[in-house]
């Protein structure tokens, strides 16, 4: 299948799952919306669940790149940056959480493979700081992403609380200078 293409059917996957939930997900609402026959998209993807894991990690919409600042603290101030993006900027803040949310109450979604591939493209910030000396190398890495990400998602999404200029630097200094 043709790259664009693809894209044009994740594309219509993450917007139909925002606008009305897991359940109203079909893949003939997608097949319409992309403007693909259904039993394409059946032979790319056996099921609504299939297709939307695969838009989760192989999307445009939510796509990422591994900040490079040329410091660890700059590139954590940029990575939870980008995750405020992710989720007040529409229209991926309403399928990150319409998405992910499903996620919870639809295991065979399987979005360990999102969060697995987020953390692949994360973990590159974190040798880079071993390798210049900045972060012990028994540092947890998953432990500060879910750190920051979390005070994200936490505050953003679930309490619904706006993120004030400059948290990306406060979440960050909290986690690497402690609170005390």
């Amino acid at each position: 299948m043709a790259p664009r293409k693809q894209q044009e059917i994740f594309d219509a996957t993450l917007r139909l799952v925002a606008e009305k939930g897991y359940a109203g997900l079909t893949v003939e609402g997608v097949a319409e919306r992309s403007g693909v026959n259904k039993t394409t998209i059946y032979r790319w993807w056996p099921s609504k669940a299939a297709l939307l894991g695969a838009a989760l990690v192989e999307a445009d919409l939510l796509g990422f790149t591994a900040p490079d600042t040329g410091s660890l603290r700059g590139d954590l101030v940029a990575l939870v940056e980008g995750v405020v993006r992710l989720l007040s900027e529409p229209p991926a803040a309403d399928v990150a959480v319409a998405a992910l949310g499903a996620a919870v109450e639809h295991p065979e979604l399987d979005a360990r493979r999102f969060f697995a591939d987020r953390f692949a493209r994360e973990r590159e910030i974190f040798e880079r700081a071993v390798r210049r000396g900045e972060l012990k190398e028994s540092v947890d890495p998953m432990l500060v992403v879910d750190l920051l990400a979390g005070a994200v998602w936490i505050r953003s999404v679930f309490r619904g609380v706006p993120l004030p200029d400059g948290f990306a630097r406060d979440a960050v200094a909290a986690v690497l200078d402690g609170v005390g």
